[in-house]
């Protein structure tokens, strides 16, 4: 799939983001920008009309060497190992083994939620996976090969040779989104201990096996023989990390070892799940389930978080996914619930992490996916006379309205006058800055106030 001019084509349409909104650099190649970021190794694979479309690997394992990416070449996937996780948990769930909402402690053995002065919190798998369940511990940063592993145990305990905190609840559970690794690693220990399996056996029994993900381990540390292919870690100036790697005993949360087109296996089995496919992983409620928004505050909004996948509505086309940071190491996957759609890039640099985003433009770019409409007036010029005025704020700093060709101007202070162009009647956006007007109306349509919005500044401005 390397030399398919699909692929040719995306990597020769690398747009790095500008200062501006949607405002983009002239095209570079991937090499170019991999030489640039310092970036030894990159994978990428497609999803279209749901089929692995496009994958391929480029550069080098680690500087130095002359070893060449492969797709069988293994990267850690960084925080995308949640989702895998979310996935198995939801298949046990669905086979009735496990239960979203039952008391966590029902699950644990060797160690439990611990009591705060005799105050017991009870959280659950569903509050876990969704990041709601007021636990600490937001992420991990590995161990160097040479240093002593912790246990579950410890970790959550806090205790050494752990390097992160205890993991506890300190915020009333289920009132609020707070990312936690550490709840994801009282999740693992969970499920472990319910099902009696170490925790690569169990995910190798319940999501590797079951779709073919043959690139695919938990095992932390990785094992010799597949040492030998994968990527080595590069932080920053292309400079390999001592050891190869670091090592993520919470490996549910970070731990995942696997290739662009493993993640792609498991991506297209979501969206075959989510399309009610007869063979798909999961049944598709179960993976409705996933996706749908479990805070109240949430419901509706475009950004909530699910059970494993982080989704946006995305100008009405709503995706899925979740990135990924190890040391050494960025990931994300990233899917469409509609038309059989994702992508999943994969690199062995946390300085190349612009990558990612310029990567996913570009299959974007080629598949057409998923491009902001075109914003059109719906504001003729003969509806441009109520805005026209001079604001004042509290402060009394003022801005003069005037109509221009298509728009408006603002003028402020001795800076030239500004473009601003309508989007809706109470939304004007400028084409050269990253800055956006809204107006307020009385009941009888009279233009009340406007509100400059830029950056984080909101300033609201009375009409005199």
């Amino acid at each position: 799939m390397n030399s398919s001019p699909q692929l040719g084509r995306i990597i020769s349409n690398l747009r790095s983001a500008t200062a501006f909104r949607d405002q983009y650099s002239k095209p570079s190649t991937l090499m170019d920008r991999m030489a640039q970021l310092h970036t030894p190794a990159v994978s990428l694979a497609v999803i279209q009309d749901f089929e692995i479309t496009e994958s391929g690997s480029f550069g080098i394992c680690k500087v130095g060497a002359s070893k060449p990416a492969t797709q069988d070449t293994l990267f850690q996937a960084g925080s995308i190992s949640k989702p895998v996780f979310a996935a198995a948990v939801m298949s046990l769930v669905q086979d009735k083994v496990l239960d979203l909402d039952e008391d966590i402690n029902h699950y644990l053995k060797s160690w439990k939620v611990p009591s705060n002065r005799g105050w017991q919190p009870r959280i659950t798998l569903r509050q876990l996976l969704s990041h709601t369940a007021g636990t600490t511990v937001h992420g991990f940063p590995g161990y160097q090969s040479t240093e002593q592993l912790p246990t579950l145990q410890q970790i959550l305990n806090g205790e050494r040779p752990s390097n992160t905190p205890k993991v506890e609840v300190n915020i009333l559970p289920g009132l609020q989104f707070r990312y936690s690794g550490g709840g994801t690693t009282v999740a693992q220990l969970a499920v472990m201990e319910h099902l009696g399996e170490t925790y690569p056996e169990l995910m190798k029994r319940l999501v590797f096996d079951p779709l073919g993900m043959n690139n695919s381990t938990f095992e932390n540390p990785l094992p010799a023989g597949l040492v030998v292919n994968s990527a080595v870690a590069h932080p920053a100036k292309s400079i390999p990390l001592t050891g190869g790697h670091h090592i993520y005993p919470e490996a549910a949360a970070a731990g995942l070892w696997t290739t662009a087109t493993d993640l792609a296996t498991f991506g297209l089995a979501m969206l075959n799940s989510l399309h009610g496919q007869e063979t798909a992983f999961l049944n598709q409620d179960t993976i409705r389930k996933m996706l749908e928004p479990q805070l109240p505050q949430e419901r509706g909004k475009d950004e909530f978080i699910g059970l494993g996948f982080f989704c946006e509505d995305n100008n009405g086309d709503p995706f899925f996914g979740h990135s990924g940071w190890d040391a050494g190491f960025v990931a994300e996957l990233k899917l469409y619930q509609r038309g059989g759609r994702g992508a999943v890039v994969m690199i062995n640099s946390n300085e190349g992490h612009q990558l990612i985003g310029e990567l996913m433009r570009a299959v974007a770019d080629e598949y057409g996916w998923g491009a902001a409409p075109e914003i059109e007036s719906t504001v003729s010029l003969s509806d441009l006379g109520p805005y026209i005025g001079q604001y004042q704020t509290e402060q009394s700093q003022l801005f003069h309205i005037r109509e221009s060709t298509g728009g408006l101007t603002l003028q402020y202070d001795h800076q030239s006058p500004l473009d601003f162009k309508p989007s809706s009647e109470q939304l004007f956006y400028s084409p050269e800055l990253n800055s956006e007007l809204s107006f307020e109306f009385d009941a009888e349509g009279n233009v009340l106030a406007l509100t400059i919005q830029q950056s984080d500044l909101e300033l609201r401005a009375i009409k005199s």
